[in-house]
């Protein structure tokens, strides 16, 4: 296998809408070190991994396509495959299992953390802050309406979120990435409400292809894209939320966090209490 293999396959992975977990297992069978092929290559040292998790549950094994965990039996291929794809898979040769050393693993890095980071700062800044542990991860355009209605119905106060929706690109996407996708979406439910925000980020500052991390909409951001002549719904058909924030003004770009542990989602909704409407920021 090539490198024009790899490179067709990542572009169709990554475009797929595939659960993480599904793409590693997929890299793994094309790898020589993933799935615990790396054991073989550490001639029975001992080992020490400290890992990044950006995978539901933080399975070690899934983490980076498990290079020190053994591929689990279930081997199977997933349904509805390319033929391309099946074909590519079946090709490769299985990596030998290798002998297993001590591997000492330790998470250094998770979406828990960061979803306990964001709601200690919450209440150290004096808002009520609620934190959700569902874990996100379906489409991201139903995903940013689900949550906004769910904001809309909470109290004033912080709420946060975390996980890694996913987006079906079109043959020919525009701009953006899964967190400004679901802001765009999200934005549209919160639409003319003057008492709440909603951020959408990835937590490595990349969301997409492009150099932004997500997207910060509120209840004039659909407004002030349509005055700049876009349309939130062309947008979003089209994999093109990067666009339309960048009109809006709600585009978030942080540069490389140096880390990934999948993305957040905070709302704000403040208590007007008769004040004016931007207090409470």
């Amino acid at each position: 296998m090539g490198l024009e293999d790899l490179q067709r396959l990542n572009r169709w992975l990554l475009a797929s809408g595939l659960p993480i977990s599904t793409i590693n297992r997929l890299r793994t069978r094309l790898s020589r070190i993933k799935g615990g092929g790396l054991l073989a290559r550490l001639g029975g040292r001992v080992a020490s991994a400290l890992l990044i998790s950006d995978v539901q549950g933080d399975d070690p094994a899934l983490i980076g396509s498990g290079l020190l965990v053994p591929m689990p039996d279930d081997h199977a291929l997933p349904g509805g495959l390319p033929e391309w794809v099946r074909h590519l898979c079946s090709t490769q040769e299985e990596h030998p299992p290798g002998a297993a050393p001590g591997v000492d693993l330790h998470l250094v890095a998770t979406l828990d953390q960061a979803r306990e980071a964001a709601a200690q700062r919450a209440r150290e800044l004096g808002y009520p802050t609620t934190l959700h542990r569902a874990f996100i991860c379906a489409d991201a355009e139903n995903s940013g309406r689900r949550l906004a209605l769910e904001l809309l119905d909470l109290p004033p106060g912080v709420s946060i979120w975390g996980g890694e929706p996913t987006v079906r690109l079109p043959p020919e996407p525009g701009r953006g990435g899964r967190a400004q996708h679901l802001a765009l979406a999200a934005a549209q439910v919160i639409e003319g409400s003057r008492d709440l925000c909603f951020l959408s980020a990835a937590t490595d500052g990349s969301d997409g292809p492009g150099e932004d991390a997500g997207g910060l909409v509120d209840g004039q951001s659909i407004a002030r894209g349509v005055r700049e002549g876009l349309d939130p719904a062309h947008a979003l058909a089209h994999a093109d939320a990067g666009r339309f924030l960048e009109s809006s003004g709600d585009l978030i770009t942080t540069g490389p966090t140096g880390t990934n542990v999948m993305d957040l989602m905070i709302g704000l909704k403040w208590d007007l209490g008769g004040r004016d409407e931007h207090q409470g920021f």
